[in-house]
Order: structure tokens, then C-alpha cells, then sequence
């Protein structure tokens, strides 16, 4: 019952120029995703699997000026201040998803730890040119934030679909994901697979090292 890298958050100001900034540090540029209504957000996607990183893709993602607030605060810190302000300068990496083929278990022993992950939700999300939407199941904290900086990964647990199936192939992938400051223990309970650690004094809570048509390339979370 391990757990394993399902995608990356990259979190933006708009779409538009999240996109174009993607395109220019990794040399593609992601397709459309689609609306969370639930959590006021929308959404492009690019596919990132490798052999070490199957069914993996990145996530671009943005507060939806067309959809209402949310009752709650939206996912993976978006309504914080501070990070709204530092994606003025650009696309911020804020978290990862964790795939779970249990993920209650895996929520439960974090919590037995001393962690807090949050409640699993429900959530799905039309697809163009589906009849079935996708739908998976989701851990999140009531205040949106991630723990440890985004070290902790955020659970999910697919339950129809999922969007690799459908990405287009793309020139980039994910060659090594690392996080700092996750507990061993946490590490144990979800029985971590294919993500590395990273122990210097410097590092981010998060790190992603792609291969691109640009070289290799780094994006990290803030300091």
C-alpha cells in the first residue's frame, strides 16, 4: 500500500500567464484542465510521467475569477495573502499529491503520528468531451494549507479516471521529486515510494527536476 507521486501544484495568478511562463522555463505548454466548483478554482495540466514517475503530471492552478467563493478556503493555501502576492513575480510550487490506493489508511496514520492531513472529501470534475466526469477523494486540511510547507503530500485516491489518460504525451518529464523536513515516520506510514529526501539546510520544503527541451530544469517551493 504504497504511496506515490500523482501530481505536482503549481499554483498562479491567471491561467494565461501561469501558461506562458511555464512554456518558457520548461519548453511546453500545458492543455486545458477544467473548473472545480467546489473550491472556486480552474485548472491546466501537462503530462510529466517517467519511468520512475508513472501516470504523473503537473498541475497548474488558479483562483476562477468567473466562479463564486467557495464556503470554505480553497486548497493548497491559494486564498493566503503572502502567496497571492509572491505569484505577482511568477508561478509558485506550493504542493504534491500523494496517490493512495487507501487512503483513509494512509490518512489515519499520519494522524496517529501527530500529523493533522485534514478530512477526506469527494470531488469530481467534467472533462470536454466525456460523459463521465472524473472523481476522486481528496484529504484537506478546514483551513486549505499544507503541512510542513507542502513536505507532506496532499492524499488522493482516484475513483473514476484519471487525467493521464487522456493528457497528450509532452516533452518533459519528471526525473526526481524531493521533499525536506517529512518525519520518517510519515514516510513509513505511507510507505513512500519514488520520492527522495533532502536533508540540507537550504533546501526547499519542495523540489522537482525535470527534463526538458530547455536542459534540466528545477522548480522549488518558497524558501
Amino acid at each position: 500500500m504504497h504511496v506515490e507521486a500523482d501530481h505536482l501544484v503549481l499554483a498562479c495568478r491567471d491561467l494565461d500567464s501561469g501558461s506562458s511562463w511555464l512554456a518558457q522555463r520548461l519548453g511546453a505548454e500545458p492543455v486545458e484542465g477544467g473548473q472545480h466548483a467546489f473550491m472556486g478554482t480552474h485548472n491546466r495540466l501537462l503530462q510529466i510521467s517517467s519511468p520512475s514517475h508513472a501516470r504523473t503530471y503537473l498541475e497548474l492552478i488558479a483562483i476562477d475569477p468567473d466562479a463564486p467563493a467557495p464556503a470554505r478556503p480553497r486548497w493548497f493555501g491559494l486564498d493566503d495573502p503572502a502567496l497571492q502576492a509572491r505569484l505577482v513575480d511568477g508561478p509558485e510550487l506550493v504542493a504534491w499529491a500523494g496517490r493512495s490506493p487507501q487512503i483513509d489508511m494512509h490518512r489515519w496514520g499520519l494522524i496517529t503520528i501527530g500529523l493533522q492531513p485534514g478530512t477526506t472529501l469527494s470531488a469530481e470534475r467534467k472533462v470536454p468531451g466525456m460523459v463521465t466526469p472524473l472523481r476522486w477523494q481528496i484529504v484537506l486540511r478546514d483551513d486549505g494549507a499544507t503541512l510542513l510547507g507542502g513536505a507532506v503530500p496532499v492524499l488522493i485516491q482516484w475513483m473514476a479516471g484519471h487525467p493521464c489518460d487522456r493528457l497528450p504525451a509532452s516533452p518533459v518529464t519528471l526525473q526526481r521529486l524531493a521533499v525536506r523536513g517529512l518525519p520518517p515516520r510519515a514516510r513509513d506510514v505511507m510507505r513512500l515510494r519514488g520520492v527522495q529526501g533532502d536533508d540540507a539546510a537550504d533546501a526547499p520544503a519542495l523540489s522537482a527536476t525535470f527534463v526538458t527541451p530547455l536542459g534540466e530544469v528545477v522548480l522549488r517551493s518558497a524558501a
